[in-house]
């Protein structure tokens, strides 16, 4: 998701895509059954995850290029994200989606307004069937949208996502340096790496409602995300799964303390092909879920160019094309975007 929100929030809300009242719902709505006839429902293929990177491990760069040549996404221990604040995050959404519907409606993103606020994901209009699924997305500061959850004791909340925002982006920014080195680009020559201007960031607080059928609802639909990483925090409960070629969909069992890292349509590009932009998705369960994904983007007028050497092929695979031009690709032609730009 990330940078793809803006291409279409004006289509982001209708009347009939605002979030159930899932605590009155009892049996799954036809609104939100998804069937096998794409290969798209929930019974995907389980084999081995991705990899588990320590990123203390003397090798940690090497194998996090490897993770992003082989599967596009990996696991990270070691990472320096205190665990009270992973946990304080937790502690925050819980109270956050545990408020009354008409209250969380207060702060409903709005067609053509502010991309923060509460809402469903913002790929929805891509698909005819609902997602299993509320979410609350925080662009800028947090402080507008929460003063309408909590009138009066909003900044707990804020204080947190504002300190876990800062700790995600230096953890992203060392990811990126890493994988900018690798392509044989200097991060000190990328201008809003150092500046920090411009950037797509964004904080998706994501919900998954304990479901009366999972089997038959999706949380999540297929996508790659229109970013340069993504970074996710998981619950307990399993539910993200990633698609590699020859195993069809993969969970991602959570590991205690660690975040999982994927790359987005950005770094695809970047890297001619040769790194994965991996197309991942959310099923339904039984029992709640949280997780909390952070979108990291460069600037829209940041021109995209595959690296051509010998590792990487000295033919280009795709156009060299602006972040906006790709965003708006993006919301045109949602996962056919890279096929489209493809030389």
């Amino acid at each position: 998701m990330g940078a793809l929100a803006e291409s279409y929030k004006d289509t982001l809300l209708e009347p009939q895509h605002i979030p159930l009242d899932y605590g009155s719902v009892h049996t799954l709505p036809d609104s939100h059954v998804w069937l096998d006839e794409s290969n798209e429902s929930p019974s995907g293929v389980h084999s081995t995850g991705p990899p588990l990177i320590d990123l203390a491990d003397p090798d940690a760069e090497r194998l996090i290029i490897q993770a992003c040549e082989t599967w596009g996404v990996f696991q990270l221990i070691g990472h320096g994200i205190p665990t009270k604040l992973m946990e304080a995050v937790q502690s925050e959404a819980e109270k956050l989606f545990d408020l009354p519907v008409d209250q969380k409606m207060k702060a409903l993103r709005s067609p053509g307004g502010s991309q923060s606020g509460y809402g469903l994901p913002p790929i929805s209009p891509f698909f005819e069937k609902l997602m299993w699924h509320e979410g609350y997305h925080i662009m800028g500061s947090p402080i507008d949208h929460a003063k309408l959850l909590w009138p009066n004791d909003y900044q707990g909340f804020c204080d947190t996502m504002v300190h876990y925002r800062s700790q995600l982006k230096a953890l992203t920014e060392q990811l990126i340096c890493i994988i900018l080195k690798s392509l044989n680009i200097n991060p000190e020559e990328v201008a809003w790496l150092k500046e920090s201007q411009g950037l797509s960031i964004g904080l998706q607080l994501n919900c998954y409602p304990a479901c009366p059928d999972p089997t038959r609802a999706m949380g999540i639909a297929p996508h790659t995300d229109t970013s340069l990483i993504t970074i996710l925090q998981q619950s307990k409960v399993s539910g993200l799964q990633v698609f590699k070629d020859g195993a069809g969909w993969v969970l991602v069992q959570p590991v205690l303390g660690a975040i999982t890292v994927n790359l987005g349509d950005f770094f695809h590009i970047l890297s001619n092909g040769v790194f994965t932009t991996v197309r991942h998705r959310v099923v339904a369960t039984q029992v709640r879920r949280l997780s909390f994904a952070y979108f990291y983007a460069p600037p829209g007028d940041f021109i995209v160019s595959p690296v051509l050497s010998k590792d990487f092929g000295e033919v280009p695979r795709y156009q060299t094309l602006s972040v906006k031009e790709f965003v708006g690709i993006k919301g045109k032609h949602f996962e056919k975007a890279l096929s489209v730009i493809q030389n």
